[in-house]
């Protein structure tokens, strides 16, 4: 695998990253197998691992760190850091508070001195951005950490963070990690742009767009949801809701077109957020050895121009044929009382 340059840090890492949210409780709990997978991805020339601190409630940084025993200076390790660990009120979040605490949790699962690329999860609006800058720089100038990124964090929040760090001579947000696949395109609106004229590293998540794209889920079959990702989030998967219907119509034609171009679905979705000139490495994210596998063995697939048309018509650039699991909303959708002033204040107008 031909590397590429981590956001003008320097660091090299391969097209391919091994993103580990299944290992542990929510996917695969068998540590022993994890490890084999890991060791596998690594074999391959994968050099690049990404974990997070709250998958399955820190297991998964646990299995990492025996996977990279003797062979944590090959690796370029990325972990996260915003949502709670804990029940309390200060036990998440990007505060100074939580993020000097929680990397430290992080190092001592990851069983290391140093995490390459240390990201936050999601935007936090209690806290000023100039004070997660700060403890993030604290940290870099510690060693404790090489460089810092966000990860879904809407393009206004990305530019206004870069100008903080700017202003105040802070370091900067080195990546973005947005969710990108066949089915969704919107980041091509605005993240990847915004990303590439920073200079920013962008790793994508869910190629495979939650499962819909590995041709396991398709129009009239029935599918057995009784396992993994529709087990955990059984709304994903009705197949009677209008977003499940829209995306296995899609579906349906992308199948069509990889057999056409000589490749699996997995292959072809694999392959297409790497077309994008802004995308320094795609996560894949693998809950057992055959889905790493035939993941790898799609690794060599380049679409051309006539296949990446093709992919436009079908989903023009932009769109987002349903709204990518586990993107961030702001709060001020989701909580009423950020969007409507006071009764009294209304009725005194």
């Amino acid at each position: 695998m031909r590397h590429r340059v981590l956001g003008g840090t320097g660091i090299q890492v391969s097209p391919y990253c091994l993103g580990t949210m299944m290992f542990g409780a929510i996917g695969n709990p068998d540590h022993d197998d994890c490890v084999r997978i890991t060791h596998a991805a690594l074999d391959a020339g994968i050099n690049f691992v990404d974990t997070a601190d709250m998958y399955s409630g820190g297991e998964s940084e646990t299995v990492v760190g025996k996977a990279l025993k003797g062979r944590r200076d090959d690796v370029v390790l990325a972990t996260k850091v915003h949502f709670p660990m804990g029940e309390g009120p200060n036990s998440g979040g990007n505060s100074r508070r939580w993020i000097i605490r929680e990397v430290e949790e992080s190092l001592r699962r990851l069983d290391t001195d140093w995490i390459d690329l240390y990201q936050v999860h999601r935007p936090d609006h209690t806290t000023d951005i100039e004070e997660t800058l700060s403890v993030l720089t604290d940290l870099v100038r510690q060693g404790k950490i090489r460089a810092f990124g966000c990860s879904t964090f809407p393009p206004h929040e990305v530019v206004e963070a870069y100008h903080v760090a700017e202003r105040r001579g802070l370091h900067r947000f080195r990546t973005e990690q947005p969710p990108y696949s066949l089915l969704a395109r919107g980041v091509e609106r605005h993240a990847l742009p915004v990303a590439e004229r920073l200079g920013m590293g962008v790793l994508t998540w869910s190629p495979l767009a939650s499962g819909f794209l590995t041709g396991r889920y398709r129009k009239g079959r029935n599918a057995d949801l009784s396992t993994g990702r529709p087990t955990v989030f059984p709304d994903r998967f009705d197949p009677t809701a209008p977003r499940t219907l829209a995306k296995l119509e899609a579906v349906e034609r992308f199948v069509a077109l990889a057999q056409e171009v000589g490749c699996s679905l997995p292959e072809l979705a694999t392959a297409f957020p790497l077309a994008h000139p802004a995308v320094t490495s795609v996560i894949i994210g693998p809950r057992t050895m055959d889905q790493l596998q035939k993941t790898l063995k799609g690794a060599s697939v380049v679409l051309d121009d006539a296949t990446l048309d093709r992919i436009d018509e079908i989903v023009p650039p932009g769109t987002d044929i349903y709204p990518p699991d586990g993107a961030w909303t702001p709060p001020s959708l989701t909580t009423p009382a950020l969007r409507r002033r006071a009764a009294a204040s209304r009725s005194a107008v």
